[in-house]
């Protein structure tokens, strides 16, 4: 058996590895071709982009969101890898009701997303595969163990901006129950909003006006505004291009109502690839050999980008 993250447990139990597989994850689709499963692979999202060459030719069945469920059942896979926080529950449920197996996945942190990893190796039963996990795992032991060695920085990473109806600014951002949160964590970032919860409505999350029950709505991606981000003075500001890109213009007003934060009067706000640190994954290899110098110098190191070609 194995959990979800949401606390749903399923039992991946095959008589031979799946030999038709539909991914409605981008990030688990790169995984299944970085693993060597991706000759399984029958159907993708229209936002699966990795590895670009190898996707071509196949069925692309909508988005995360709102894929088709019929074409999905059309292509008969028996296995369909989904995600709680991308995909919905009525896509699920719907799956499951028409006799699809689903298995859901809602990595919360590195040690999760490898968990999901190497039970995809089981389940194919692949020695090269676990070979390559083992090295990701030795990876992530330097990563962590070197950052260990340096005082954490302090950051802010926004994810989402927008404005109130009478023109003030917010950004969203991400808590300590995220895989976000963990992964920079290990590169030696301290999350200036690791403790803050979302709160509903948008007016409670900015302090406008009381707080109603967030039920069963999620809470780990607070709503911030910029007194509440300069109280917590961050040293470092990441701007990531997904899920949400920063234009040119939306960066110079955040540098400008963030004059008073030691991020800003040092001039450390840097851009970011964001899939480095959204897609869990296989892709984590790219963040861990891109992401260890970014609290130190700022960079990251370029040279490792994936290919998309």
């Amino acid at each position: 058996m194995v959990e979800d993250g949401n606390g749903r447990k399923t039992a991946l139990t095959f008589h031979h590895p799946p030999r038709r597989v539909v991914s409605l994850v981008p990030s688990m689709t790169e995984s299944m071709f970085e693993l060597g499963f991706g000759e399984t692979v029958v159907g993708i999202t229209d936002y699966c982009t990795r590895p670009a060459a190898a996707l071509a030719d196949l069925p692309r069945l909508g988005g995360p969101k709102n894929p088709r469920l019929s074409e999905i059942i059309a292509l008969k896979p028996e296995l369909v890898l989904a995600n709680w926080e991308e995909n919905t529950r009525q896509s699920v449920e719907a799956l499951e009701d028409a006799g699809v197996f689903v298995w859901v996945t809602f990595p919360k942190s590195v040690r999760n997303a490898l968990d999901v990893l190497w039970t995809l190796v089981g389940v194919y039963g692949s020695r090269p595969a676990a070979i390559r996990l083992e090295v990701l795992e030795m990876s992530l032991d330097w990563a962590r163990n070197s950052a260990v060695e340096r005082q954490p920085t302090r950051y802010f990473c926004p994810i989402w901006h927008d404005k109130t109806d009478t023109g003030v600014p917010w950004w969203m951002t991400f808590n300590a129950d995220t895989y976000a949160h963990d992964l920079l964590s290990v590169m030696g970032g301290e999350n200036i909003f690791a403790g803050r919860l979302r709160r509903y409505p948008l007016e409670a999350d900015l302090g406008q006006e009381q707080e109603q029950g967030a039920g069963e709505r999620d809470i780990r991606y607070p709503r911030v505004t910029v007194q509440e981000i300069i109280h917590a003075n961050p040293q470092v500001i990441l701007l990531p291009d997904e899920p949400y890109a920063f234009s040119e213009a939306q960066r110079t007003e955040l540098v400008q109502l963030l004059a008073e934060s030691e991020a800003v009067r040092e001039g450390r706000v840097y851009p970011l690839d964001g899939s480095l640190i959204t897609w869990h994954g296989s892709h984590l290899a790219y963040a861990l050999r891109e992401l260890p110098d970014l609290f130190t110098t700022g960079q990251p190191r370029q040279e490792t980008k994936p290919n998309n070609g």
